[in-house]
């Protein structure tokens, strides 16, 4: 008699395994998420019918290592976030919030591949060959030599990407409409997503073509599907911007053949996306001096060196509750800790007061660098003093209010230069046997040991 097969139960958002079935997974604390997943019992048998497995060969970890090939996409930005092109037989993907322009960027790169003389197969699971003509023809690349399908079965992808020797880079949009005919459960499931990602990966290494996966994300921002896709996949990119900007971010979360955290700058225009070279002139494009309030941060994306706008506003807390914070492109908990030192170490009373932050342009910031720069911005706010129209500031800031050195600070002061900036405020260099920084041409330095140096007169608008 057969054994009955054993049950179990997987989450669709994070890919946890249970025993049982509940209402909320324990893993990602999601609701209704875990569904059931049939696990055949192996066969009493099946351990004497084993193979004894042979030794693998071992090799000296010296040895001479060419650096991979690339493929240039002919969009610059896209080949800085990818480390320098495309990789053949190495697996990326795409994740970013529905609309946020995943799939113009890629048909936009599969285009420039194409007219380069690469022979690239598009392959959508969401939209209609004509649609996708549509969208060529709006992003003005209709005339690329571009291969299309409309398909959603990976057996018939895998065995047209096979019959075609000299396919370089194939694009699926996207992976969760992806099927497979031997898994038992609809598409975008966390059983269908693993083993359509496999049978996709397992024949790009084979064949030695570039695949590029576009993936759906979750309301907090994460890929959706299970985790284990991210540790599948040879780069992971995020795809990163509001909607309301025209500013995009390509983002490297992970990336086996280059640097993490690089960045690629685009911008939403009626033909599409267009790189930015220059994101820093373009944060500050619209930015009016002499306004309390208001601060330019020298930040670091990867290697490459922005210069942002940080915008701070405070007004008299309204009602009998507790006073409002809003962030936008920053950590709301380390802005408390700022506000904390601030009202503290250097006597401003903020615990009154409703506070609203905004790193302009749509950039999220996650270094610790900013704080100076935040310090800067709400002092200049509370005071009503602006800030030097000619300053940027970088710095972290400890809990006793000592302002931190930050990497790369020789990287920082040349944009700022080059952007015609004349003043940079910047932690000062205590450490022994630490070079003193030598600034650009036309920028002085002014080195801070404490936040409380922001409060000082010559710290101000001069």
């Amino acid at each position: 008699m057969a054994k009955k097969p054993a049950r179990q139960y997987g989450c669709t958002a994070c890919g946890a395994v249970h025993a049982k079935w509940a209402g909320q997974c324990d893993a990602c604390q999601e609701w209704n998420t875990l569904e059931e997943l049939a696990i055949e019992p192996l066969a009493a048998s099946s351990a004497a019918r084993a193979v004894p497995g042979r030794r693998v060969r071992l090799e000296a970890l010296q040895g001479v290592v060419q650096p991979p090939p690339r493929v240039r996409s002919g969009i610059a930005e896209l080949d800085r976030a990818l480390g320098g092109g495309l990789v053949p037989a190495s697996v990326v993907l795409v994740g970013g919030d529905p609309g946020i322009g995943k799939s113009t960027l890629l048909l936009q790169a599969a285009s420039k591949l194409a007219e380069q003389g690469e022979r690239v197969l598009y392959i959508s699971g969401e939209e209609a060959v004509d649609q996708i003509r549509l969208r060529a023809r709006r992003l003005g690349v209709e005339g690329a030599k571009l291969e299309l399908a409309a398909s959603i079965n990976v057996a018939d992808i895998i065995a047209t990407a096979e019959a075609e020797a000299d396919v370089r880079v194939v694009v699926i949009d996207s992976i969760q409409t992806m099927w497979l005919e031997t898994v038992e459960s609809a598409p975008g499931t966390v059983s269908q997503v693993r083993a359509c990602a496999f049978e996709l990966i397992r024949a790009a290494k084979r064949r030695g073509f570039c695949l590029i996966l576009v993936g759906h994300v979750t309301k907090e921002g994460a890929l959706a599907g299970p985790r284990v896709l991210e540790h599948m996949v040879d780069a992971v990119m995020y795809f990163e911007g509001d909607r309301g900007h025209q500013f995009r971010i390509l983002r490297a979360a992970k990336n086996r053949y280059g640097a993490t955290d690089e960045i690629g700058v685009f911008a939403m225009t009626d033909r599409g996306l267009e790189e930015v070279s220059n994101p820093s002139a373009l944060f500050l494009a619209e930015r009016r001096g002499n306004i309390a309030g208001s601060a330019v941060f020298a930040g670091l994306e990867g290697s490459r060196p922005v210069l942002l706008e940080v915008q701070a506003l405070l007004s008299p807390k309204g009602g009998d509750g507790a006073p409002r914070r809003a962030v936008v492109g920053w950590d709301g908990g380390r802005l408390a800790m700022l506000l904390a030192v601030l009202e503290t170490r250097c006597g401003l009373k903020l615990s009154g007061m409703d506070v609203y932050l905004n790193v302009a342009g749509g950039l999220k910031v996650a270094e610790p660098a900013a704080d100076l720069a935040v310090a800067a911005a709400l002092v200049s706010a509370a005071t009503g003093v602006p800030t030097s129209p000619g300053a940027v500031y970088f710095g972290e800031v400890g809990l006793s209010g000592e302002i931190r050195q930050v990497s790369q600070a020789d990287s920082r002061l040349k944009e700022a230069a080059k952007l015609g900036f004349t003043q940079a405020v910047l932690p000062r260099r205590v450490a022994r046997g630490s070079a003193p920084t030598r600034p650009p041409e036309g920028l002085s330095l002014r080195e801070s040991g404490h936040i409380s140096d922001l409060i000082s007169p010559d710290a101000q608008s001069e």
